[in-house]
């Protein structure tokens, strides 16, 4: 994939990563690997901000980290950077948890937004940019 190319994910695609309470990832499936253009290795123990797209507006995570330290389920258009330098969009739903040894961490799943969805938030996530200075 081209460098600001965006990677459209299938109908069936279902990304899902695991991360620790601090971000880092613990788990992500194969649909996940392939979106992102990195292998599990490359992943496990990395920050889940590696596929952060440089566009997303800081609000949006504040919304999402706000409400899984609640111990609430957030959903939300994620608009993410592959590898090579593209992006994709997913809509996401984040499930904070806590595993039998005590330890709390974080699951997203994720599935294909429609066009008008990502048209609808490209809007939103371009005025809380200006709102912050991008």
């Amino acid at each position: 994939m081209a460098a600001g190319q965006e990677t459209v994910l299938d109908e069936y695609a279902f990304l899902v990563s695991e991360t620790d309470e601090k971000g880092i990832i613990r788990f992500a499936n194969d649909d996940f690997c392939k979106i992102a253009e990195y292998s599990l290795e490359e992943l496990i123990g990395e920050p889940h901000n590696k596929v952060r797209d440089p566009e997303m507006p800081k609000k949006a995570f504040k919304s999402l980290w706000d409400t899984v330290q609640k111990g609430e389920i957030w959903t939300g258009y994620v608009k993410n950077a592959t590898k090579s330098g593209g992006y994709y969009w997913v809509y996401a739903t984040v499930y904070p948890f806590e595993s039998c040894d005590g330890s709390k961490g974080y699951l997203s799943c994720r599935r294909k937004p429609s066009r008008e969805e990502i048209d609808a938030i490209k809007e939103v996530y371009k005025q809380w940019n200006l709102e912050e200075g991008k």
